[in-house]
């Protein structure tokens, strides 16, 4: 799991729909790992519906299932309303943006199907590529938001309560704070404004596993992970 399947140049070419920044190669490898993190997560909520169901084969009513099991893989929205798995379930903008390229990403759902033990109908694999390219795509306009503004100015959170108890939320690590303020240039999207990005998209569980993953893609560990470093 230490190599993604979708090819960096794939992810540059993402970027390049959404803005004319450069990407840095351990921006590229990070974008790739975390979506990779992401398929994976919807992969194995997949299965787990399919496996309810005594088949083996994913079809998209087992997409429909790990979403409905798990908020936290609720992403890459703009996809929705192109697919007929979720007619009437989703609003149906049918923006052009989200599923431009989506076809780019076949090949790299079908290897991590494969490393998941996995195997799906065409339509699921549809399903998958077209979520996956749009989150890239969300992930790709965070980044750029990122970099623009020099920092992160929201987080995604969920909070939870406990009924006649005050809800408090909870502290951000140091780690999420350290990427709140950005230094560097305004011109290149580095690995840390992935991460940053990555805060905004994802929330709880999957947000911390999509960290680690990008951590480990560019071979740095969290712990030395420095503030305005976008290498």
């Amino acid at each position: 799991m230490n190599v993604s399947p979708f090819k960096p140049s794939l992810v540059k070419a993402v970027f390049r729909d959404v803005t004319p920044m450069h990407v840095s190669r351990s921006a590229a490898f990070a974008a790739a790992a975390v979506t990779r993190t992401v398929l994976t997560e919807i992969i194995g909520g997949a299965r787990a519906a399919a496996a309810d169901q005594d088949r083996k084969k994913l079809v998209p009513a087992d997409l429909l299932s790990a979403i409905g099991r798990n908020v936290e893989v609720e992403v890459g929205n703009e996809w929705y309303g192109h697919s007929p798995t979720f007619d009437g379930k989703r609003s149906r903008s049918r923006k052009p943006s989200a599923v431009l390229g989506a076809h780019r990403f076949e090949a790299g759902v079908k290897k991590l199907l494969r490393s998941q033990g996995a195997t799906a109908v065409p339509a699921m694999v549809r399903d998958l590529d077209g979520i996956a390219s749009a989150f890239l795509t969300d992930l790709a306009r965070d980044a750029a938001m990122v970099v623009r503004e020099g920092g992160v100015k929201r987080f995604g959170t969920v909070i939870l309560e406990i009924p006649g108890e005050p809800a408090s939320p909870p502290p951000l690590e140091d780690s999420l704070l350290a990427l709140s303020v950005r230094r560097g240039d305004r011109r290149t999207i580095g690995r840390d404004d992935i991460l940053a990005a990555t805060t905004i998209q994802l929330f709880g569980g999957i947000r911390q596993r999509a960290l680690t993953e990008a951590h480990e893609a560019t071979h740095v560990s969290p712990a030395t992970n420095l503030p305005g470093q976008h290498t």
